[in-house]
């Protein structure tokens, strides 16, 4: 059998980050100069290029490797380590990445003799935007202005753009002289015989008049609100032990880097940027999905979530950003080429999945923690979505989300595939907006029944009432219009003539998911996700194999994704449908172990599993930590426990079904309603899997879902 172990994405470069800050090196922990390398602060590259050289030779780093997600550290040997006498002498380079950048170079001799050393450290910065560092193509250019104060030992890089106010500062410590000159720090050090001598850069970026600290310097974590984030996630959230490695170390990964990727926003310092390294920003979206598939390991990502999206709802008409009243935020970019409007991201609403989610989210959030403080707190921001959808989101008023782009420079595709080629016809056309996609009917009838959930809670029953009423009309109304009983699966979309988009693709699992479906096909829908065309074998393709469009290593037209993996697990879970989730679960956890630390990248390709293809490859841009993809382990695990909170009854619903390669599973600290369990499940040699609660007074009861029930009484 072919093994494939410790794969890399974007395998030429390590970086760390904390908060809205990136440090992106080469493999040995150098700044190279070289396109996406540097350290980013706000999506700008305040420092492009830091070449160091002793002696007139740059050393090269033989061990380098990341500590605690935010800090660096690499040596380097200067002298002959084997010769006697000593000639030994090394260079430990530590970095520590906050809102600034602090790194130490410390020589360490072990010679017999004193060392006399010139250490030279060139520096450069050029201001590109994150995404233009990414593409290697600048939008936007400005010289470089250099200034040096002997007397602070602090060199100053000035963007020169009189309509953008940028600047870093780098200071330099030592017991030495420390001259400027070529664009290069010098200093002439002495390292006695089994001593040694640091120099240590703080490089501090400077934004409209706001000078940026650099963190202190320790691989403990640092005291900004990232890092009181990151070390408040570690605490909360839940361990897993099981016997299956790859199951125990893919958990393990994934709660890692959910604790290492928080903004540190002040509305929500535990809500996570998408991914790294390049969606480092507000991601309305993604920041909530995330923390909604791990509320199994925790509430409090999905809490501070909701609350940051609260802060950022559209305020008025503004075409240019595709913001309206009460619209959520898509993304937020602070990096030069959005800041001088070069592009709509500075605060971009072009997205109609977030409303819905906000309400969804919210009720599941609800459902977990019995917490109506938050809801109430966070119920005039459900109210404004719920208006913003009325108004702008069915314009046609044809009972169904249509979106459309007015931004020229925004995104086409709207929904959760949103990239510009992702929905085309059965011929492999590109689909004109506005286009009524699938899963945006799936999500604002969940979000109908959830909305009706939490505004009932809060004193509000007759709203609810009718909200359900809305929602029941809303799933007669899909059906009708969506179900394509040839393919045994719903349209991709409705187009703006309102004729089917007839594209076989894997929204079907969100369908499932939100509840959509009747529980008569729910078996044909399943058995289609998983036909040769849509299961890849490492999970469900985005669009069909068999489709003209279909291209393996595209964004969304046929690529696998694992954050759907856990959105289509838990409605799998939902309808019973237990074979299916069995392979999705075991493709899942086969490709985390393929992968570095058992970390799931954005994206795979839609490759086959198979003796010619032994490693499916991935997106070749994709971010890795990816948020959603790590939250994407967890729900897999919820759903193959269909586990179901409901806190205000101080009770936890399951329906057990672990698969023969994962025979038993713990959970250590579950939170439900504030009460913390511990859930043991066993799968015995009947095939029966067996649970154990231990902990806090909370009922566990063994039952099915009621889709579940229904589909079994069809299939019988």
């Amino acid at each position: 059998m072919t093994r494939v172990r410790a794969l890399r994405v974007r395998p030429d470069l390590l970086y760390v980050a904390s908060g809205w800050s990136t440090l992106v090196t080469d493999v040995r922990g150098r700044i190279s100069g070289t396109d996406p390398q540097g350290f980013f602060a706000r999506n700008t590259r305040v420092l492009c290029a830091e070449r160091v050289t002793v002696d007139g030779r740059e050393p090269v780093n033989f061990s380098t490797a990341n500590v605690q997600g935010h800090a660096q550290l690499s040596y380097a040997e200067l002298g002959d380590g084997e010769s006697l006498p000593s000639r030994a002498a090394y260079l430990l380079t530590e970095r520590f990445v906050g809102a600034g950048l602090r790194t130490r170079l410390t020589i360490v001799s072990y010679a017999a003799r004193a060392l006399e050393l010139r250490l030279r450290i060139e520096l450069a910065a050029d201001f590109a935007d994150t995404k233009e560092a990414e593409t290697g193509r600048r939008v936007q250019v400005g010289d470089v202005g250099t200034s040096w104060a002997p007397g602070d030992r602090e060199l100053r890089l000035t963007y020169l753009r009189p309509d953008l106010d940028r600047a870093v500062a780098i200071r330099v410590q030592a017991g030495t002289p420390v001259r400027y000159g070529d664009g290069a720090l010098t200093l002439d050090l002495t390292v006695p015989p089994r001593e040694s001598r640091r120099v240590e850069l703080t490089v501090e970026p400077i934004f409209d008049g706001e000078r940026l600290a650099a963190p202190p310097a320790t691989f403990g974590e640092p005291a900004d609100s990232a890092a009181r984030a990151r070390a408040w996630l570690t605490r909360e959230l839940t361990r897993l032990r099981s016997a299956n490695v790859d199951v125990a170390a893919a958990w393990r990964c994934a709660i890692d880097d959910l604790a290492e990727l928080p903004l540190g926003e002040p509305a929500g310092p535990a809500a996570p940027m998408a991914g790294l390294p390049i969606y480092q920003e507000i991601f309305g979206r993604d920041t909530m999905t995330a923390s909604w598939q791990a509320l199994l390991a925790g509430p409090t990502m999905l809490a501070d979530s909701l609350r940051l999206n609260a802060r950022h709802l559209g305020r008025r008409i503004d075409d240019r950003h595709d913001e309206e009243p009460g619209k959520p935020l898509h993304e937020a970019r602070l990096g030069p080429v959005s800041v001088l409007g070069l592009d709509p991201f500075a605060h971009y609403h072009g997205d109609w999945s977030t409303a819905p989610d906000f309400l969804v989210f919210l009720g599941q959030y609800f459902a977990w923690t019995g917490d109506l403080a938050v809801v109430r707190e966070l119920l005039p921001t459900a109210r404004r979505a719920l208006d913003w959808i009325d108004r702008f989101g069915d314009l046609d008023r044809d009972g169904f989300l249509e979106y459309h782009r007015r931004s020229r420079g925004g995104l086409k595709n709207q929904g959760w595939k949103d990239s510009d080629t992702a929905i085309v016809d059965e011929h492999g056309r590109v689909v004109p907006n506005p286009i009524a996609t699938s899963e945006l009917q799936a999500y604002w009838y969940a979000a109908l029944r959830h909305a009706a959930v939490v505004f009932a809670a809060s004193g509000h029953p007759a709203l609810g009432a009718t909200l359900l009423g809305r929602a029941s009309r809303l799933r007669r109304r899909f059906h009708r219009a969506y179900w394509m009983p040839d393919q045994g699966c719903h349209a991709m979309a409705l187009d703006r003539g309102k004729r089917q988009v007839r594209s076989v693709n894997s929204n079907d699992g969100h369908l499932l998911t939100t509840g959509i479906v009747p529980a008569r096909i729910a078996p044909v829908v399943a058995r289609r996700l998983f036909a040769p065309d849509m299961f890849s074998g490492w999970g469900v393709r985005t669009l069909s194999s068999a489709h003209p469009a279909y291209n393996p290593f595209s964004y969304h037209r046929g690529s696998v994704w694992p954050v759907e993996a856990g959105t289509i697990g838990l409605g799998l879970a939902r309808y019973g449908c237990w074979a299916q989730l069995h392979r999705l679960a075991e493709g899942l956890f086969a490709a985390a172990a393929l992968f570095e630390d058992h970390r799931l990248p954005e994206v795979l390709s839609g490759l086959p599993r198979d003796g010619d293809h032994p490693h499916p490859g991935i997106y070749p841009n994709s971010c890795s930590p990816q948020a959603w993809s790590a939250s994407s382990v967890i729900a897999v695990i919820q759903a193959l426990l269909a586990l179901r909170p409901a806190a205000t009854l101080r009770t936890i619903f399951v329906d057990p079904h672990l698969p023969e390669w994962l025979p038993e599973l713990t959970l250590e600290g579950v939170q439900v309603g504030g009460l913390t369990v511990d859930l043991t499940a066993r799968r015995h040699r009947t095939g029966r899997t067996s649970i154990r609660v231990r902990g806090d007074r909370i009922a566990v009861i063994r039952r099915p879902t009621v889709q579940a029930m229904a589909t079994r009484r069809h299939r019988s």
